[in-house]
């Protein structure tokens, strides 16, 4: 029996890797000659650096940067193979890193996001491939930019202000300043929203509010970014604010768009694609994946639906486990998944259910008996 293991992290319990190995052990007390391979995966969002480390034996970087609010915060990126850093910009500028009383995105910044882009190319990185979601901000990129050499400036020629403020005196783009290493760069971004920078649908209608801006700080957000839309046609002619995922991250696909040539991508895509799962599951009898929640938003765009619909390219059979799962999550039997099974065991309180040991030990037990099940046939 050859299978291979695929599986998102238990998000608040288990990694990739320890969900992973939790159902290697189960198959191998099943049978112990199967062939088993554990491959590590995340959809672009938390967890992407250390299921990449785990994944592909990548180096962990700890550096300090600016935080969301101009204070200094610890982040982490991961470089694998060498030369490819992968990001996580909730590391530098994530919601989680401002306390709840202090949320306003136009006070918050990505200039971390920048710094930590700028470091791993100190370190000769030149691929990159960022995660976007988590974000505290609503600066349409201009923080990363601006750590990267991109100057924008007011009308007197002196720096703008940090966070979606700052775009309010915005009167004019320099890109002479702009670190030379970036010509060199390619970026893979980890996009799953299509929302354009402004409008109805744009960053700061949708995303804003979640962020602490008020009805008001929408309406003044969704103005100035389109007014910055317009001056960076001034240097990027072909700018587009209407193209999907520019509303991303308050903006930030925008400016990795606009700016920096970036690919926005399915997050899932690019991890799988970079794990080079595809070719474990080529040889496998059973693809085995599964997420903290099953539910019918996991087809949009969420890890196991794009492992299920890796292994159904070659007609491979699907099971996934879950933490819990909805009563809606049939939806995922015709998006790959064949059978799908919630771990936990009886009765229970959320925090007992998210306990490490207890997850290991749900998680271990029910696809033994899985396994077992499928040993028979």
């Amino acid at each position: 029996m050859k299978v291979v293991i695929a599986i998102d992290s238990f998000k608040g319990s288990l990694t990739s890797l320890e969900a992973g190995k939790a159902v290697e052990n189960a198959i191998l007390k099943v049978d112990n000659g199967a062939k088993v391979t554990v491959c590590p995966i995340a959809d672009g969002g938390e967890g992407t650096v250390d299921a990449m480390k785990a994944g592909l034996n990548g180096e962990i970087i700890e550096t300090f940067v600016t935080g969301p609010l101009g204070e200094k915060v610890k982040a982490k990126y991961c470089v694998i193979k060498g030369k490819t850093a992968v990001i996580e910009m909730a590391e530098a500028s994530g919601l989680t890193l401002v306390p709840e009383k202090l949320r306003s995105p136009l006070q918050t910044t990505t200039y971390g996001v920048g710094e930590l882009i700028k470091n791993a190319i100190s370190r000769g990185c030149k691929s990159f491939i960022i995660g976007i979601g988590g974000s505290a901000t609503n600066d349409g990129g201009v923080g990363m930019l601006s750590a990267l050499g991109f100057k924008f400036l007011d009308k007197d020629k002196n720096a703008i202000p940090f966070g979606a403020k700052g775009l309010k005196v915005l009167d004019s783009i320099s890109v002479e300043s702009v670190i030379p290493e970036l010509k060199n760069c390619t970026f893979k971004v980890a996009c799953d929203v299509n929302n354009p920078l402004c409008g109805k649908n744009g960053c700061s209608a949708i995303y804003g509010p979640q962020k602490g801006a008020t009805e008001k700080d929408v309406e003044l957000m969704d103005g100035w970014l389109l007014s910055y839309a317009e001056i960076v046609k001034t240097v990027f002619p072909s700018a587009n604010p209407e193209y999907p995922g520019a509303g991303a991250a308050g903006g930030l696909g925008f400016a990795f768009k606009t700016f920096l040539n970036a690919e926005l991508q399915s997050g899932i895509n690019i991890i799988l694609e970079e794990i080079e799962l595809e070719k474990h599951i080529i040889n496998a009898d059973i693809v085995v994946t599964g997420e903290g929640r099953l539910d019918s938003q996991s087809v949009m765009g969420k890890a196991p639906i794009g492992v299920a619909s890796l292994a159904k390219k070659h007609g491979k059979k699907v099971v996934a486990f879950a933490g819990c799962v909805s009563t809606d999550a049939e939806v995922c039997n015709a998006h790959g998944i064949d059978a799908f099974f919630p771990i936990v065991r009886g009765v229970t309180t959320l925090e007992e259910a998210l306990d490490k040991t207890n997850a290991l030990n749900n998680l271990t037990a029910t696809a033994y008996q899985v396994f077992r099940l499928i040993k028979t046939k």
